[in-house]
């Protein structure tokens, strides 16, 4: 690539590999700005992608179908967002502790379930050629964007209006803000906490399918590292806004393929240490957005951290 297009091929490379690598932060992240708009965290969410690309990749293997297998994560990360939404509705449950003990019970049911899945091959999801109008091969493979992709822009503007015009939108945000005045004005704020989780469950499974579908497109168990985690400081970072939650998956995407690009141009001495890049960048935003006057600024009220 770097004798076609010199050092054209590193920003060309990094957007190829920020739309790839972007995809399960973007999911994740905007079933957790869904959730916790609702005034709930759900740190379990790492453990509802792992399992959600094991299922996903289980079910496309058994069926055929990629897209079925797809719906099967989603249903799967549903099911795990219902149970954590359930769990949360008992007094003294702390919904963080609940989080964390879903996310290592969705991690060591994947492992199990998955064993006899490592080696056989599922079918690919689709790719959009978007790079149609360019005969540079690099700049044609940059610009294959998964149908997942797409969808997940789409539903980060719908989600953003979503919460500024629909009616239930505005009903979570105001059983987010406060749940004395959402029942003040007749809405259940247990049952809009419990769907609203269910609903980030699901996109974080979708998320999931992407990883074992797409793109490293296989299932093992190291699968996701960390990305789940990382996508629930992402929205803190996008202050609970969709479509900040778009960009700043992006930048994370971008981070991630800071080493590939580099190497594409010849660049290997330190490449393993760039793999390093979205956990750097992960602490750095959490120190950032952590200082006084910021940490609460956008979060709904009734978040724990806003406790």
């Amino acid at each position: 690539m770097s004798e076609d297009l010199g050092l054209w091929a590193v920003p060309i490379a990094m957007l190829g590999g920020a739309i790839r690598v972007s995809t399960p932060f973007l999911f994740v992240s905007l079933g957790e700005c869904l959730t916790e708009r609702s005034g709930r965290i759900n740190l379990g969410l790492e453990g509802t992608l792992v399992f959600g690309a094991m299922a996903g990749y289980a079910i496309a293997f058994e069926t055929g179908s990629p897209w079925v297998g797809v719906l099967a994560a989603a249903i799967a990360g549903a099911v795990f967002g219902l149970f954590h939404g359930w769990i949360c509705r008992f007094r003294g449950v702390n919904d963080i502790a609940m989080g964390i003990a879903l996310m290592l019970l969705g991690i060591g049911l994947a492992f199990f379930f998955g064993k006899s899945y490592v080696q056989p091959i599922a079918p690919d999801l689709p790719a959009i050629p978007f790079g149609w109008w360019s005969d540079i091969p690099q700049v044609q493979a940059a610009l294959q964007i998964n149908a997942l992709f797409v969808v997940g822009v789409v539903l980060a503007f719908a989600m953003a209006w979503f919460f500024k015009n629909a009616a239930l939108g505005l009903r979570i945000r105001v059983v987010g803000d406060s749940t004395e005045a959402a029942r003040a004005i007749g809405v259940n704020p247990d049952g809009i906490r419990l769907w609203s989780t269910a609903a980030g469950g699901a996109l974080a499974g979708i998320g999931g399918a992407y990883l074992s579908l797409y793109y490293p497109g296989s299932w093992n168990e190291g699968i996701s590292s960390g990305q789940g985690l990382m996508a629930v400081a992402l929205v803190i970072f996008a202050r609970w806004n969709p479509v900040m939650c778009l960009a700043a998956a992006l930048l994370f995407g971008a981070a991630g393929a800071i080493g590939p690009a580099l190497q594409t141009v010849g660049v290997t001495s330190g490449y393993y240490l760039f793999f390093a890049a979205p956990y750097v960048l992960t602490l750095a935003l959490l120190i950032l957005t952590s200082t006084p006057g910021k940490a609460q600024e956008g979060a709904p009220g009734e978040l724990s951290i806003t406790k």
